[in-house]
């Protein structure tokens, strides 16, 4: 470059209107907003993006929304796995500050509910109803009442090829029933209070005794961060937050399919 391009170079950055660098300035502050990574590897920016979207007043497109997030390079098992429950959690923690009222949190779990359905449609797994598939029950004793969270975990399991069935509210008599009837190599139950702690070991008792052989049970929730032994204390096989975990656990322990 010549002598007298570098001149007229440096006479236009000194004849620069200030709002531009100004605006750079804020261009740049907001791409590194963008940028911020909370736990788990959840963006921030798409987090809050989701966050107003099952909060807003207007009409809500679950599928508009979904692909709006995919834009964001995230893949389907991020937004099922991550983003949804990290949203949830959010809802919970603005109507404990009060924030956004009981209303605000029950539309919001509902649109959640619809994004995962829409996503899950994305992410069948094409497979054979056969004898060596993982027959899988999730369990959602009486007295909880998070349904989403277990809705989040049967769609893991079927990306992991599981056949899932799923448990809502039922009474130990009926779920009786059902177990005798599926035969489940696993049973995950969900418990987020201590306070259901009593009716889930009631439910472990009687999945035990619906059977000759029992299928491995396994624990999970947010009890899981409220209480110590769990495992003792219930009578479960595994106590873990993960279905990745439970699934290898029944794998290892020789109890597969195993139909009438």
């Amino acid at each position: 470059m010549s002598q007298d391009d570098l001149s007229q170079t440096r006479g236009l950055q000194r004849n620069r209107p200030e709002y531009v660098g100004t605006l750079a300035t804020k261009v740049i502050s907001v791409l590194r907003d963008r940028q911020v990574v909370c736990r788990d590897g959840v963006r921030q920016f798409v987090l809050d993006h989701l966050v107003r979207a099952i909060l807003s007043r207007t009409i809500f497109d679950a599928g508009l929304l979904l692909e709006e997030m995919r834009g964001h390079r995230l893949s389907v098992d991020a937004i099922i796995d991550l983003y949804i429950p990290h949203a949830a959690c959010v809802l919970g923690q603005s109507w404990v500050d009060d924030d956004i009222s009981f209303a605000d949190v029950t539309v919001g779990a509902l649109r959640l509910q619809s994004l995962l359905g829409e996503a899950s449609r994305q992410t069948l797994i094409d497979l054979p109803t056969d004898e060596t598939r993982l027959q899988v029950m999730v369990v959602l004793p009486q007295g909880e009442q998070h349904f989403l969270g277990i809705n989040v975990v049967a769609a893991q399991l079927r990306r992991m090829g599981c056949e899932v069935s799923v448990s809502f509210d039922e009474t130990l008599g009926s779920l009786s029933a059902r177990v005798f009837k599926e035969l489940p190599n696993l049973v995950m139950i969900s418990c987020a209070r201590r306070e259901t702690l009593e009716t889930v070991v009631e439910t472990v008792q009687v999945i035990r005794a619906a059977t000759k052989k029992s299928p491995v049970i396994a624990l999970g929730g947010a009890v899981l961060d409220e209480a110590e032994d769990l495992k003792k204390a219930t009578g479960v096989d595994i106590v873990t937050k993960t279905a990745k975990d439970a699934v290898t656990f029944c794998t290892k322990s020789g109890r597969m399919p195993n139909r009438k």
